[in-house]
């Protein structure tokens, strides 16, 4: 996921990110914050899976080699 673009928050409910987007927080960086939720820590490494307490969105950590 390319975090020099910004993205709307909330506005998708899943999205693939890389090892290298980790440690994994809900709003991403590429989001605007001022329209969404505080800061939250997701673990995903273990499970590859996260969903955000706050919003919903789900979050799937996608191998480095695809």
């Amino acid at each position: 996921m390319a975090q020099a673009e910004k993205i709307e928050p909330n506005a998708e409910h899943r999205y693939e990110i890389t090892r290298a987007d980790l440690p994994l927080h809900c709003p991403l960086d590429s989001m605007s914050l001022w329209n969404s939720h505080p800061r939250v820590y997701l673990p995903i490494e273990n499970t590859g899976r996260a969903k955000c307490p706050y919003c919903g969105a789900e979050y799937i950590l996608r191998d480095d080699d695809e």
